[in-house]
């Protein structure tokens, strides 16, 4: 675990889906390659030592709470959408490949509704 100076644990949790208890974040990470996986995971507990903030290239603020964890491998651009909320918890909302220049607005409406299905469903990361 990491601890910021007041000892608090910043763990990270995949988003669940509040009906079907699915993570699409999980099941895009188990269908990476063993080398861009382990980028991926690099990247995430990157995040962790950093309390769920880093500048950018890292990362970059969509809307709201919710952020962009920037991963490129190759030409391969991998994004994950996340945030951190109650109990310094960093939940990672969505994932996806990037193709084009401008992060494609129906990503960012899938990340926007697990984040509130997050936020209406608590307990789920506690």
């Amino acid at each position: 675990m990491i601890y910021n100076g007041n000892n608090q644990e910043y763990p990270v949790k995949f988003y669940q889906d509040s009906r079907s208890g699915e993570s699409s974040v999980f099941n895009y990470m188990e269908s990476l390659d063993l080398k861009a996986k382990a980028k991926v995971l690099k990247y995430i507990e990157f995040l962790r030592q950093h309390q769920g903030y880093l500048d950018e290239p890292y990362t970059k603020h969509i809307k709201g709470k919710i952020r962009e964890l920037r991963v490129d491998f190759g030409h391969q651009r991998h994004r994950i959408f996340y945030f951190a909320f109650i109990k310094k918890t960093i939940v990672l909302l969505h994932a996806f490949l990037k193709k084009t220049d401008k992060t494609p607005m129906a990503e960012i409406k899938k990340a926007e509704n697990n984040y509130f299905d997050a936020i209406n469903n608590q307990k789920l990361y506690e």
